[in-house]
């Protein structure tokens, strides 16, 4: 379905928005031409949202439960981007023994981190991000830092008008039962930490199932 959807869909749109791109081109300067250029934007912001909703479907289902090898391989693609002009450097750590995490709450985590990642190759001007994932015995744990510009302090707080994703990693992030926290300052990068009960996140804890065993999910790690 993934494939489909870049190779069809996407594309279509994809080349629709040049021929509209290269009609508006032809406009006078005017209202006009300022509305189809804005229309434009819009639309080729819906591509990228589009394409990025792929690749999670592509890595949910290509990775199986391998969180480690799901962001390392979405940090791959993203570092060899065209639109990577600065050459930004990207490595994966992970601290502990790797465990099976839920299906469901890996892909979440996974689109949390995706978020993170890709607000960080496009808008921290960034030499170096890193996603740290963390397996301890009662918590998961994962860091995105970056070494870029930093985020407007009323975009962390979400009383400024930009997006770059952190409401809804925010709500993602309850969803699943974890905590979200987003440090950042003007010049000294950005670093977001999610945190997950070990006896939500964990496919298994002490040997026994709970994620369909009741109606509410287990709580001892």
């Amino acid at each position: 379905m993934a494939r489909e959807l870049h190779d069809t869909l996407l594309q279509t749109f994809h080349g629709l928005l040049f021929r509209f791109q290269a009609a508006t081109n032809l406009l006078p300067e005017g209202p006009a031409r300022q509305s189809f250029e804005s229309a434009i934007d819009q639309a080729a912001q819906a591509i990228t949202e589009g394409r990025d909703a792929v690749q999670g479907l592509r890595s949910s289902t290509v990775t199986t439960n391998d969180l480690p090898a799901a962001i390392g391989s979405l940090g791959d693609e993203l570092s060899t981007n065209e639109t990577n002009k600065s050459a930004v450097a990207f490595h994966v750590h992970v601290e502990g023994a790797p465990r099976n995490l839920h299906p469901i709450i890996r892909d979440d985590i996974y689109r949390i981190a995706g978020e993170a990642i890709r607000n960080a190759f496009r808008h921290a001007q960034a030499r170096h991000i890193d996603a740290d994932i963390e397996y301890h015995a009662r918590q998961l744990r994962l860091l995105v830092r970056d070494d870029g510009q930093g985020i407007d302090p009323t975009v962390i707080e979400g009383s400024g008008r930009g997006h770059w994703g952190l409401p809804g990693m925010r709500e993602r992030a309850e969803l699943i039962g974890g905590h979200l926290e987003v440090w950042s300052q003007l010049g000294s990068g950005t670093e977001v930490r999610l945190t997950i009960p070990a006896s939500r996140a964990y496919a298994t804890s002490s040997g026994r199932r709970f994620w369909w065993s009741s109606s509410k999910t287990g709580t001892n790690a």
